[in-house]
């Protein structure tokens, strides 16, 4: 293939030169005769990219292999070969004047040919670190982490990771930047005790198959005996932890669910607050409080309200019944007529109206996530909705949210939404700063699961639930509370407004002992952090099942007997629009109010967080770490201990040590565990989920007067409370 553009100039700049040089000599008017320059390639043949430059007139162009330059004699070329083509690498020139590396100098003084020379690239076994504890208790979880790296200065290795060891294999997943962290579940490597190699292998993906081998790593493992050994749990006596609250205790309820329980009485829904030890609940729930006008109980957007239960209802039906303390949520996205945003007067009106009725409002949170698109923002400009400024400037000034509210109900906190971005710029950076001084508390939402795996969310697993999400929450705790410090007013209180393990499509989980035992962990890790004040998301008011619902969220990977769920901690009243008998599911009739697994977390949680105690901390050492969780906090002069084994098929000893006592004149335990939900794995009517009067849920043992440290047992996926006097 002859260059039109190149050979051109060439032919040109050649014709030009003999010209000049022929002026005044008899020989001047010959030209050189052309010279044909073929360029080629090998492995691959055809298709490298090479650029072609003269020095002498500084053309450079690109073109591919094969091809040709016809030019008179003397021309120079210079070509420049690419690293790599088709996947090989470049290894030489030949047929050139003079070669350097990949760039290949040639005067034509004939026809010639060059070739640029690839050779196949040979794969190298990248090196495998294995990085796992020396030693683990017979049958019990633990944290593996490989590391996989290819010589100095050769791209990151990409691929997937093999546990094994004699009989145990275990898939572990894929590397992410070079290494993967592994969470082996318990029951997994059921070797006995001795000491092992636990091999890591590597298996190059696609990406990665021409430069890497598959590849092992190895460690040196120690199974000892779990047969009389047990894990201990130490709490210090002798330093006071953060203030705690019942209002930890909390629970959203919702417009959408009539509150008053169509008049019953006594009313289930008033009943399963009070038995289950409920503080708190906010109102009037989630995005739908930003379309909500309190004073009509009407909804913008379609939204649907009971219409016989409005904010009057709601307090003198269950509020004032029920105790509990009451936040509401100011609607900042819509005004009355729905043309517009929120109206700080109509919020007030609100907080008056409370009053009227024989309440204070505890707290008022303007507006709902309005950091999100997908909440109701009526601005008429598009760049004013969610935009912090123009957020944090409707919270403050004489009009704004914060004194409007203020003048109406002084004893009132106001608060504004939080998302934990950690930004530069970003929503809780601008929020902060700029409504500094104009906010008594800020709300936060938590969902570590998210309805989108392939979007970048965690995708359903009972492991991550049980295991690692609820120290998620301290994470994010620990991110506000930095943001305060750097942005706003350090020490300001933190209101988790809402939790719960995903915000879209609950399913299995929902009403598993899975959620209930990450439910549990919850209260102990804001019970830590000093969290101000927390609401479930949500007592009552939904229901879906696996024929409506066929994502992943009622899969069968994950442990639970029920084919139906919802966000619900407690029985709607089932069967109930969304979870209705047919295509092959059946749904029990299960009276309104049944508490589901969730709900007994909070049961049992009622008996920790109690105001005018305080959190104290508590060391799990030796044995199993990574199974047994737990949390402690004063108690009427003694210690109220929380101990989770999140070993789903084994029990675990414990030892319990106060470090100020060597005896407690009473030992209570209360339990709920794995055993009590699958009794509902055949019948899920109401009597298998309430327990019955010779084995009631949960249960209760008073075990007397011990000695400490005293020895407990623990059942698989389990929940205790350990009252010590």
């Amino acid at each position: 293939m002859v260059t039109a553009r190149l050979a051109g100039a060439l032919l040109l700049a050649g014709s030009l030169a003999g010209l000049v040089s022929g002026c005044g000599s008899s020989s001047g008017m010959h030209s050189k005769p052309p010279v044909v320059l073929s360029v080629d390639s090998s492995n691959p043949d055809k298709g490298v990219s090479i650029s072609v430059g003269n020095p002498n007139n500084n053309v450079v162009v690109q073109e591919t292999t094969p091809f040709t330059e016809t030019a008179t004699t003397g021309t120079q070329y210079i070509l420049n070969a690419p690293s790599t083509a088709g996947g090989n690498t470049f290894s030489s020139w030949t047929g050139c004047t003079s070669t350097s590396g990949a760039t290949c100098n040639v005067t034509l003084s004939a026809n010639m040919t060059v070739t640029a020379n690839y050779t196949t690239p040979v794969a190298v076994a990248p090196t495998v670190t294995v990085t796992a504890p020396a030693s683990i208790v017979a049958n019990a979880a633990f944290t593996v982490t490989v590391a996989v790296a290819g010589p100095s200065g050769s791209a990151t290795p990409t691929g997937s990771i093999t546990l094994s060891s004699g009989t145990f294999n275990y898939s572990a997943g894929t590397l992410s930047n070079g290494s993967v962290t592994v969470d082996v579940p318990a029951n997994t490597w059921t070797a006995g005790a001795g000491t092992y190699t636990l091999t890591a292998t590597y298996t190059p993906d696609a990406n990665s198959s021409a430069a890497y081998t598959t590849a092992t790593g190895t460690a040196q493992v120690t199974i000892t005996s779990a047969t009389g050994s047990s894990t201990t749990v130490t709490v210090d006596q002798s330093t006071l932890g953060p203030a705690v609250s019942d209002q930890l205790l909390g629970m959203n309820m919702a417009v959408w669910f009539d509150p008053t329980a169509g008049g019953a009485n006594p009313s289930p829904v008033v009943d399963a607050f009070t038995s289950t030890g409920v503080k708190a609940v906010r109102w009037p729930g989630g995005s739908e409080s930003d379309d909500y006008d309190w004073q009509t109980n009407t909804a913008c957007n379609g939204g649907y309200t009971v219409s016989t239960a409005d904010f009057s209802d709601f307090v003198n039906s269950f509020v004032k019944p029920a105790g509990v303390d009451v936040a509401l949520t100011a609607d900042y996205g819509s005004n009355a007529a729905c043309n517009g945003p929120g109206d700080p007067s109509e919020a007030a009106a609100w907080l008056t109206a409370a009053l009227g009725d024989g309440i204070t409002v505890s707290h008022m949170t303007v507006g709902n996530e309005e950091y999100g698109s997908w909440e109701t923002d009526m601005h008429a400009n598009a760049s004013d909705q969610h935009n912090p400024a123009v957020y944090a400037s409707a919270v403050t000034g004489a009009s704004g949210f914060y004194k409007t509210l203020k003048a109406a109900s002084a004893s009132t906190l106001v608060g504004v939404d939080v998302d934990a971005d950690n930004q530069a710029g970003g929503w809780d950076q601008t929020v902060l700063a700029n409504a500094k001084g104009s906010y008594d508390f800020v709300e936060y939402h938590y969902y570590p699961e998210a309805p989108s795996p392939t979007a970048g969310g965690q995708a359903p697993s009972d492991h991550f639930l049980v295991y690692d999400a609820a120290p998620g929450l301290t994470a994010s705790i620990k991110t506000i509370e930095q943001e305060l410090k750097t942005y706003g007013t350090a020490n300001t209180p933190i209101y988790v407004g809402e939790i719960g393990t995903t915000y879209s499509d609950p399913g299995t989980q929902s009403l598993s002992i899975t959620q209930a035992l990450y439910a549990g962990q919850v209260l102990g890790e804001a019970m830590n952090d000093g969290v101000s004040r927390l609401t479930w998301w949500i007592a009552f008011g939904g229901c879906d099942d696996a024929v409506s619902d066929t994502s992943s969220w009622f899969s069968n990977t994950l442990y639970g007997w029920q084919d139906f769920g919802g966000y619900m901690l407690f029985s709607d009243g089932l069967p109930e629009n969304g979870c209705t008998t047919g295509g092959g599911v059946t749904i029990p009739s299960i009276a309104e109010g049944t508490p589901f697994p969730t709900a007994r977390a909070f049961q049992l949680f009622s008996h920790v967080a109690v105001d005018g105690e305080n959190a104290l901390t508590a060391t799990v050492s030796n044995g199993d770490t990574m199974d047994i969780r737990a949390y402690a906090a004063t108690h009427s002069g003694g210690t109220a201990l929380v101990l989770f084994n999140l070993n789903e098929t084994t029990s675990e000893p414990v030892q319990i040590t106060l470090s100020s006592s060597t005896s407690t004149a009473d030992v209570k335990v209360i339990t709920y565990d794995k055993a009590m939900y699958d009794q509902t794995e055949n019948n899920s009517a109401t009597s298998y989920w309430l327990g019955t009067a010779g084995a009631p849920i949960p249960s209760t043992t008073d075990l007397g007067a011990q000695n400490l440290p005293y020895t407990l047992t623990l059942t698989p996926w389990s929940m205790n409370v350990i009252l010590l006097q």
